[in-house]
């Protein structure tokens, strides 16, 4: 027998749409990216003005993505642990102070290259601030089934702020000067904030109090870093980024050296490329369900590749225009593909951390690629960094597939109350908590044993244990004891919270291989400090 299809809403482009809280978060992120469109254009442009040299207006690009490298993880550290409302909300409010202040630079005629490389990467702090809060409140509102879709519309708002910010920016440079850019990009932020301001979000308090900053930190990248499938979407995140950056960096000056290049080529280029985004983004279910997530990724750059290539010997509008037209629908397929991926391989408990890691290896790879790729141009020309973009971009990608493959597996990341919390007094003051359990096997199966462990020291750590260890009986060689150590009795209990069902699979499966008449022996000690 077939199996169900979805309901119509859940596989149409535009079904999460109808849900008013995701529809109200969708304008806002609009606006949002609308507004960072025309920054980016306004300073950019204002830039080749007054230091139109490659690496000047490289940096512009890095300026801008460069904060979300620094802050991403003390942000979604934040996100995770904070109103999440109230905190996207102050992020709005901070991109239009900045926006106040570029302008009333730009109108006392005090700009320079380094001023404006420093309110760019302060508008860039906004960006940082606000990406991981965005990235986990909407899996909060959209059912699981329609994430792709959701995450999809986003991609439409923002390449659509792709068009139409540039377009705004562009005939108010034309019109009356880049000042009244910031002017506009400061009013729309306010709005946007007031708009957060009016949702009716209820934040609920962990029962066990806030989790400290740096230990919020610590515990995501610790997830991170002992998640294979997250690892591998990181590697082909920061490949393509890295490359495929070569084409926004240097576009400013790729526009200029056309046929009659100016403000309003710019601007139709960055149009183009935001028109083949929104188009691929309203085929992207027909395509996902043709395709398979890495064969997107893949396909992706390799387009990419192709389009830097055509831009590199363009040498009239006509031809640029269609390869920022595919470079686009290449772009939001890849991009796309990579965020839903990461979005399906994290928990809802570390969802921003993970998003905000996520975010600081795209925007890390974007800073860095258009600083060398502006580097590679002053030295040579955007003819040739183009080129080594396109040509290194696919050799890399070509090589991670092989050397990593992504095969694609989820887990069941829904969380699990099978294991209740101990209800065991324990003095305020005391220490980290040591966690011992016995396990009797059949020495025959040791290796089997030792393979699911290897797995549970992973499980174990994603959750939060500072240090996980097996110990074996010289003695006995049956006899097995896994130990856990946790930073303090709060965060011990925390990790039950943090258990999903995947991570109850695991443990079914590790009791497969007790033996003894009674389950594993459990003890719980904890370790004082004797110096105090």
């Amino acid at each position: 027998m077939p199996p169900a299809k979805p309901p119509l809403e859940t596989q149409s482009a535009l079904g999460p749409l109808r849900l008013p809280v995701f529809r109200m978060l969708w304008i806002t992120w609009f606006m949002a990216n609308t507004t960072m469109w025309m920054n980016d254009v306004a300073a950019a442009w204002l830039m080749t003005s007054i230091a139109p040299t490659p690496l000047w207006v490289a940096l512009v690009q890095a300026a801008s993505t460069l904060p979300v490298f620094l802050l991403g993880l003390p942000s979604g550290a934040l996100a995770d642990i904070v109103d999440r409302r109230r905190y996207f909300m102050v992020t709005q409010f901070w991109v239009a102070g900045i926006a106040t202040v570029l302008c009333v630079a730009v109108l006392l005629e005090w700009m320079t290259p380094a001023l404006l490389l420093f309110l760019t990467f302060a508008n860039g702090v906004g960006l940082a601030m606000r990406w991981p809060v965005f990235a986990a409140i909407i899996p909060e509102v959209l059912p699981r089934p329609q994430l792709p879709q959701g995450l999809a519309l986003n991609g439409i708002a923002m390449n659509g702020s792709r068009i139409v910010g540039p377009l705004l920016a562009g005939a108010i440079i034309a019109s009356a000067g880049s000042a009244w850019v910031f002017v506009l990009n400061a009013g729309l932020s306010m709005l946007a904030g007031f708009i957060i301001m009016r949702w009716r979000r209820e934040h609920r308090e962990s029962p066990l109090g806030r989790e400290r900053l740096t230990s919020a930190m610590r515990v995501g990248l610790q997830f991170v870093r002992q998640s294979q499938r997250i690892r591998s979407i990181l590697l082909r995140v920061a490949l393509f980024f890295l490359h495929s950056t070569a084409i926004l960096a240097l576009l400013p000056l790729l526009a200029r050296s056309l046929p009659g290049g100016g403000a309003g080529t710019f601007t139709l280029l960055l149009s183009a490329m935001g028109a083949g985004a929104i188009v691929a983004a309203l085929l992207m279910p027909r395509i996902r369900r043709a395709v398979t997530i890495p064969q997107l990724v893949f396909g992706g750059t390799v387009v990419q590749s192709a389009c830097a290539a055509v831009l590199a010997y363009a040498n009239t509008t006509w031809v640029a225009v269609p390869a920022m037209l595919i470079s686009g629908m290449a772009w939001i397929s890849s991009a796309n593909s990579l965020t839903v991926s990461a979005q399906m391989a994290l928990p809802d408990w570390v969802r921003a951390r993970g998003m905000s890691i996520y975010q600081m290896c795209l925007m890390g790879a974007t800073a860095g690629g258009a600083a060398l790729w502006g580097q590679v141009a002053t030295v040579s020309s955007i003819h040739d960094a183009l080129l080594w973009s396109a040509g290194s971009g696919l050799v890399l990608m070509t090589l991670a597939y092989r050397l990593m493959p992504d095969r694609g597996t989820e887990e069941d990341l829904t969380p699990s109350n099978v294991l209740k919390v101990p209800d065991i007094p324990v003095p305020k003051e005391a220490g980290r908590v040591l966690v011992h359990i016995e396990y009797l096997i059949d020495p025959a199966r040791a290796r089997e044993f030792r393979a699911v462990m290897y797995h549970s020291r992973r499980s174990r750590l994603r959750q939060g244990a500072l240090d996980w260890q097996l110990l074996h009986d010289i003695n006995e060689p049956g006899r097995y004891v896994e130990q856990v150590v946790d930073e303090s009795w709060t965060e011990h209990l925390r990790r039950f919270d943090r258990i999903t069902n995947a991570d109850t699979q695991l443990r079914e499966r590790r009791l497969k291989f007790h033996i003894g008449s009674e389950p594993p022996r459990l003890t719980r000690f904890v370790i004082d400090d004797l110096a105090r």
